[in-house]
């Protein structure tokens, strides 16, 4: 048996309480094994944001249970004991926007995350160019985040997302300031990592352009999953 990456069972997630109470998710149910790529997607207000902040321990659950690479994190309450070390060594998160450090070229964007982590200076910029040129982005590692293209400053920010090797990664509508072309180039790269790393990937998305690029798509719907379904062969 593998050992699913995410596993989440009869999550929920309630904003305020009594006549103002929001139910975000609803007994959610979801299991990511390594390799997938699993697209999320749903009208606004429908939870995947809320969903995404608590895979990554942004957001506190109200309950259900959750695990991360085989690991209980939640149950009834946080079982991990240091959430900012499993979020910097577990997880890898890319924005809609790039979120550069704008004061930083791009090499020492993706190498901030790993001395973030305690990775010695010289170590961190050696694999920060070696993410950089596995995404085709070498060339410009001592270029400003103002001088990159949106493409460029995508995979920059993917680089980074990768810097500390996380075996799960988080994106939340990566692809929704990209042309369609650059958008299947970046989904392209999110499935190689997740082959390569044997890593589970979760995209939150209404960018109907890159659906082909999934696995499997979820569809959640007043924060319950209402559909659930893998592509075909």
């Amino acid at each position: 048996m593998i050992t699913p990456l995410v596993r989440i069972e009869r999550l929920s997630k309630t904003f305020g309480s009594g006549d103002t109470a929001v139910r975000a998710l609803v007994d959610v149910d979801l299991v990511i094994g390594p390799g997938e790529v699993v697209g999320l997607k749903g009208p606004s207000g429908s939870g995947k944001s809320t969903l995404l902040n608590v895979i990554a321990c942004i957001l506190e659950p109200t309950s259900g249970r959750f695990s991360l690479n085989g690991d209980t994190i939640w149950d009834g309450r946080y079982l991990a004991t240091d959430l900012r070390r499993l979020r910097r060594e577990r997880i890898g998160f890319i924005f809609q926007f790039h979120n550069l450090l704008p004061f930083l070229n791009a090499i020492d964007n993706v190498a901030l995350a790993m001395t973030l982590a305690g990775v010695p200076a010289a170590e961190a910029r050696r694999r920060a160019a070696d993410l950089l040129d596995y995404l085709q982005v070498g060339k410009r590692a001592t270029a400003m985040p103002a001088r990159l293209s949106g493409g460029e400053a995508q995979r920059v920010a993917i680089a980074r997302a990768l810097a500390n090797r996380p075996r799960i990664i988080l994106a939340d509508e990566p692809t929704a300031a990209l042309d369609s072309e650059r958008a299947r180039v970046v989904m392209d790269l999110l499935r190689h990592v997740a082959r390569e790393q044997e890593a589970a990937v979760l995209v939150v998305t209404h960018d109907e352009k890159i659906f082909d690029r999934f696995d499997r798509m979820v569809s959640l719907r007043d924060g319950r999953i209402e559909d659930d379904l893998r592509r075909a062969a």
